[in-house]
């Protein structure tokens, strides 16, 4: 019997709080805990309604099987829709650190605004300083007001030669993955880039709070399409043009990191640790010579690092990673690979 591996939004990777913990515990003073709302799946709703006892269980929805942001934060807006139609929803990834909430909540605070102004879909963006490869980006316009600017047009994942491109243009922004927008707005963008999808999960919300909903969520949720809400929405609804997408950007200038990559977790422990060769290691004793840039997890074992730089090695119970740092974001690749083959234990 395979040990189930932790998520990282249930792990303590910058502190005592979990990442989902931080992420509540930072929002917490916007809205109250009532009104939070998690998606996630039926291997990890047991350990979060343990780590976040404010939310009942009733707020923390199970996907039958994974379908994507699209459908995820499709759900929760027709949810909110038939229960509070004049709701404002923001959708948050888990897995990122927030250096100054101060000044992240005031930003949420803008967005907020903007958001019930009209039918806006306002996306957080990050002054990129690398040209990444496993970040959206965000094409910046006209600044419509100090700090707000329309959005010309938003482009998934890159290839390298382009994110170079993006990073010296000046005006693109990493997608941070977090956005605000009305219920009504993401609800009508839904049925009008994604129709399908958004007719099943009218479906769904309608049988919320019945004892129909748990045979309609499984029966129906996989026949959504799985997609993220950059390609189904924020793409197709950008093209119109910045006058015409009623998309804004608020550049968070707040201490943003995502954690969600290998090259990510490194660059911010190494910084907070100050390590000068640049090396973060994790094991039972470690000896390096001329070996610098490295992220390298084996826990329980003796790590010795020589003459290797910007390396990735993670070693698990039963698989070991070895990539670059420059291409750690290739993992995914990986992840889609064992899928495919069935190695579902792996993943």
């Amino acid at each position: 019997m395979s040990r189930k591996r932790r998520a990282k939004q249930l792990l303590a990777l910058d502190g005592r709080e979990t990442m989902i913990q931080q992420t509540v515990r930072r929002l917490l003073p916007l809205a109250p805990a009532k009104h939070f709302w998690v998606i996630t799946n039926h291997d990890l709703r047991r350990e979060l309604g343990r780590q976040l006892p404010r939310l009942s269980q009733r707020q923390i929805i199970a996907e039958p099987v994974g379908r994507n942001t699209a459908p995820a934060v499709g759900l929760a807006a027709f949810l909110l829709l038939r229960k509070d139609p004049a709701a404002l929803i923001g959708m948050f990834p888990s897995d990122h650190v927030i250096e100054g909430d101060s000044q992240y909540r005031e930003l949420v605070r803008r967005g907020i605004e903007i958001a019930r102004s009209g039918e806006n879909i306002v996306a957080l963006g990050v002054r990129p300083t690398r040209a990444e490869t496993g970040y959206g980006y965000i094409e910046a316009g006209t600044a419509i007001s100090p700090g707000v600017l329309r959005v010309r047009r938003f482009t998934e994942k890159p290839d390298r030669a382009n994110a170079r491109k993006f990073l010296e243009a000046g005006n693109y922004y990493w997608n941070s993955g977090m956005f605000l927008w009305s219920v009504r707005t993401l609800a009508q963008a839904l049925s009008e880039h994604l129709p399908k999808t958004a007719a099943i999960l009218q479906q769904i919300a309608a049988a919320y709070g019945t004892n129909r909903f748990d045979r309609t969520f499984a029966r129906l949720y996989p026949q959504c399409e799985n997609i993220s809400i950059d390609y189904a929405v924020l793409e197709p609804r950008s093209a119109r043009g910045e006058q015409s997408s009623g998309i804004f950007c608020l550049p968070a200038d707040c201490g943003w990191k995502d954690l969600g990559s290998w090259t990510a977790l490194h660059e911010h422990h190494v910084a907070k640790r100050r390590a000068k060769d640049g090396n973060l290691i994790s094991g039972a004793g470690t000896f390096t010579l001329d070996a610098e840039n490295n992220y390298i997890h084996a826990p329980g074992k003796f790590v010795a690092a020589v003459g290797v730089n910007n390396l990735v090695v993670v070693e698990t119970e039963d698989a070991l990673l070895v990539t670059t740092r420059e291409q750690a974001q290739d993992v995914g690749k990986v992840v889609k690979y064992l899928d495919e083959k069935k190695l579902h234990k792996l993943v």
